[in-house]
């Protein structure tokens, strides 16, 4: 079949050195890519052309793989450096060159044999876990002072790599005299890893170098010796036994792979109960929400009889709304008409006095005196009656605009409700033709000709029904713009009835928002300071604190939680370093003006800090309404007019 080449007498004699191996090595694999060198015997056997006196003259792919690495890559000094050239050049045209041709030309029975070398071998052989292998035999040199000096383990790692057997670490043992001479293989502590200790095991052994070959008596050791450990190596009274005790257990295979199912079924019972304890959350969830979905309804008949309510007052306020505002305008043509008759009266009189000519100075003199007199009359009534002119229209407009906006308001909420429950009704009849459209495709399936034309029909009204809800929407938009207008314009009656009644007296007035009280710093000032520098330190200190309320930066508040509530709110921080100082110095009068100023502030312009003015109810210390304010209007219209008539 193919013949191997022995080497002349000049190449045994001479040899290389480790600058020319490569060279060397390069020349070795021209030669056996060109041919000049049979290495494949046949598609399962080969043969290593460098050894031609081995006692096993044929080897499998994968064996004479791990022979040639082996010698190449081997530390004996009893190997010389052509030898090792020459087998790296094999293992380079093995690698490259016959790698592919030798896996296809593997039966199909052999390569799974390989492949499953874990269970050819015994299943119950107690093995070091994790998986370890054991090298002996590696040389060392001795150091000046006595200790024994070797190789780290790095080097034999990458070798071992390069092999194929890709343990994860090489640990060489030392005692006390230094390197031992053998260093621990540590592999994988997966399957895969026990696979790779086997092939690690079975190529020293192919290779006339494992455990049996190891402890043989008269046979000369050459090179390295190596195995997977087992129990005997465990429980050896050696470095190599010490070292495995510390670091590993003794087990089988068929008890790691029991250990693996035990693990495998509690991680499905662990799965099942995880599964059963997540339905019973759900069944939790629907009952909830069935609750919820209860409550939700409750909540929505108890709105609608609120705002059927709110309703009835509203109309109930409307009314009392105009008929005041009719009382008014008859009272205003009755004025009016009061006011024509006495201008009329003061015509005639007028007139008389004008026709009354007399020639005695005396009555000329007191003639001109009345006619003055009637003049200056006339024109205070005629003053009086265009103020009062301006006045009623001031007051009918603003009830007018009262009554319209409430009219408005009262037509958007009729209008929204209206919306609303017609959306709901489209948004209902959309999901029942939905619901029907599934079912009509589910049976439409069978080739039904009816059913595919009421789907067709509910195909219509369902567009029909989502067109109608999309005008809904718009008409929805176009309200909430509405109601926005609104709101502003009663925005701009509020502003002007706050403008006018500034200056008023009465139970509704304007109160200006976070200005500090003067009275408590001046009691205070009183107690503390001589009578004299009361009103200066007052002063002052009223200007220091009304600086502090307009600085941005000081932000004495926190936000609590509710009692019952999810919300949360602003109050006054008592910790804050000033407050506290405030308070220490001039007592709770001054503490209380600042912190009912802050609050006042941090409400109508916590952005802005200045004060800001609001129609507000004397009386009960809060904030007017609108309706409150114009009524005080009109009564103090009324009071004007009773003076006016009894002057």
């Amino acid at each position: 079949m193919g013949s191997t080449v022995i080497l002349s007498s000049d190449d045994e004699d001479s040899d290389i050195s480790e600058s020319e191996m490569d060279e060397y090595g390069d020349k070795m694999y021209l030669n056996l890519k060109g041919g000049k060198l049979k290495v494949r015997l046949s598609p399962q056997t080969f043969v290593c052309p460098y050894c031609p006196n081995k006692k096993k003259p044929s080897f499998q792919y994968k064996d004479l793989l791990q022979h040639a690495a082996g010698v190449g890559n081997s530390n004996s000094d009893k190997r010389s450096s052509k030898e090792k050239a020459s087998h790296l050049a094999l293992v380079k045209y093995l690698q490259q060159d016959l790698a592919d041709s030798a896996v296809e030309a593997e039966p199909s029975s052999k390569r799974q044999k390989n492949g499953n070398s874990i269970q050819d071998c015994d299943q119950d052989e107690k093995l070091v876990y994790p998986w370890k292998g054991i090298v002996v035999n590696i040389p060392t040199t001795k150091a000046q002072d006595g200790r024994s000096a070797g190789e780290s383990g790095s080097k034999l790692r990458d070798e071992y790599i390069l092999r194929g057997f890709n343990p994860t670490r090489v640990r060489p043992l030392w005692n006390y005299w230094g390197h031992s001479g053998t260093a621990i293989v540590e592999f994988n502590k997966d399957w895969n890893g026990l696979h790779n200790g086997l092939l690690f095991d079975k190529a020293y052994r192919v290779d006339g170098h494992g455990k049996k070959d190891w402890l043989k008596k008269d046979c000369p050791k050459m090179g390295l010796y190596a195995w997977i450990a087992r129990a005997d190596d465990y429980n050896g009274n050696n470095i190599i036994g010490e070292n495995l005790r510390k670091t590993g257990d003794l087990k089988t295979i068929a008890e790691l792979t029991e250990e693996e199912a035990r693990k495998q079924q509690k991680l499905v019972q662990n799965l099942t109960q995880l599964v059963e304890e997540k339905k019973k959350d759900m069944k939790q969830i629907e009952e909830l929400c069935s609750v919820k979905s209860k409550e939700l309804n409750q909540l929505m008949e108890e709105k609608e009889k609120n705002e059927q309510k709110h309703y009835r007052e509203l109309n109930a306020i409307q009314e009392r709304t105009m008929s005041h505002i009719q009382k008014i305008v008859d009272d205003h043509e009755k004025l009016k008409r009061l006011l024509e008759s006495e201008k009329k009266k003061l015509e005639i009189k007028g007139n008389e006095l004008a026709k009354r000519e007399v020639h005695n100075g005396t009555e000329r003199k007191k003639l001109t005196e009345d006619l003055e007199q009637n003049a200056s009359k006339n024109s205070s009534l005629e003053l009086a009656a265009m103020e009062q002119q301006k006045a009623d229209e001031e007051v009918k407009k603003l009830a007018e605009d009262q009554r319209r906006q409430k009219e408005e308001l009262h037509e958007k909420i009729i209008r929204l409700e209206r919306q609303r429950d017609q959306k709901q009704a489209i948004e209902l009849e959309v999901e029942q033709l939905k619901g029907q459209l599934n079912v009509m495709k589910h049976m439409g399936s069978d080739g039904d000709a009816e059913i595919v034309k009421k789907v067709e029909i509910i195909y219509k009204d369902l567009g029909e029904k989502e067109g109608e809800l999309e005008d809904l929407d718009k008409f929805n938009q176009t309200l909430i713009l509405r109601e926005r207008r609104t709101n502003d314009e009663l925005q701009e009656a509020r502003k002007e009835l706050v403008n006018i009644m500034k200056e008023w007296k009465t139970t509704i007035g304007v109160k200006r928002m976070g200005e500090l009280v003067t009275k408590p710093f001046v009691d205070a000032m009183q107690q503390k300071y001589c009578q004299q520098d009361v009103e200066d330190r007052a002063v002052e200190v009223l200007q220091l604190w009304e600086d502090y309320l307009k600085d941005p930066d000081w932000h004495p508040y926190k936000r609590i939680k509710l009692e019952n509530q999810d919300r949360e709110v602003e109050v006054i921080d008592d910790t804050d370093e000033k407050l506290r100082e405030l308070k220490a110095d001039l007592g709770d009068g001054p503490y209380n003006a600042v912190t009912k100023a802050l609050l006042e502030i941090n409400e109508y312009n916590p952005s802005g800090r200045y004060i800001t003015t609001e129609l507000w109810n004397l009386k009960e210390d809060r904030k007017a309404t609108l309706e409150e304010g114009v009524t005080c209007l009109l009564d103090q219209w009324e009071k004007a007019k009773r003076k006016r008539g009894m002057a």
